[in-house]
């Protein structure tokens, strides 16, 4: 139960941080609202900015990254949050989308309903548009599954990814259709991921 209650102490903060770094407050006030440094601030929730390199990832998801840029231009948006990732992913007929039809998930639907959270953003969305942190670790999550599987970060990968966060607009959005790490998990299998290369 303490672990728990950690751990959900921690997604309350991290969730706080998020918030804050998106509407533009510094380190500074980020680490005086919490009682700490600013440097102790960034140590404990600055998402690590990793480079990837173009081989890394599959095609198909270097098309699903425009989607998610397509998506946060045109609702104004500054960053790129895990609901325009998953945005992204549902746009076009990809190893994501096979995955949640094996598991009688339309990714019309789901697409609909995450359009649903999107909001507009009070001005023109800048031409460098940020990944949110917590786009950052499910993107590092999909990586290390790619990894495991010796190959390129599909869309599955990320869609993986994006379930292993557990939070988000995104996961609300797949715990709504009755998707979540567990049901992802199962249906994975490394056979069916290395026939989508």
């Amino acid at each position: 139960m303490a672990d728990q209650l950690r751990g959900l102490a921690d997604d309350l903060v991290e969730g706080y941080v998020e918030h804050c770094r998106l509407h533009g407050h510094s380190w500074a006030q980020i680490g005086a609202a919490l009682g700490v440094t600013r440097q102790a601030a960034q140590q404990r929730y600055l998402a690590p900015h990793r480079a990837y390199e173009p081989e890394e990832f599959a095609e198909e998801i270097c098309t699903a990254v425009g989607h998610m840029k397509e998506a946060a231009m045109r609702y104004r948006n500054n960053f790129i949050g895990t609901e325009h990732v998953l945005c992204g992913l549902l746009a076009e007929n990809n190893s994501a989308v096979h995955l949640l039809a094996s598991l009688g998930v339309p990714a019309d639907s789901l697409r609909q309903r995450i359009q649903g959270s999107l909001t507009m953003g009070a001005s023109q969305a800048a031409k460098r548009i940020a990944w949110t942190p917590y786009t950052r670790k499910a993107l590092a999550a999909a990586h290390e599954l790619a990894a495991e599987d010796e190959g390129p970060v599909t869309c599955r990968h990320l869609l993986l990814g994006l379930a292993a966060l557990g939070r988000g607009p995104a996961a609300a959005a797949l715990a709504e259709a009755s998707v979540d790490r567990s049901v992802l998990a199962k249906a994975r299998s490394p056979e069916g991921i290395r026939s989508d290369r």
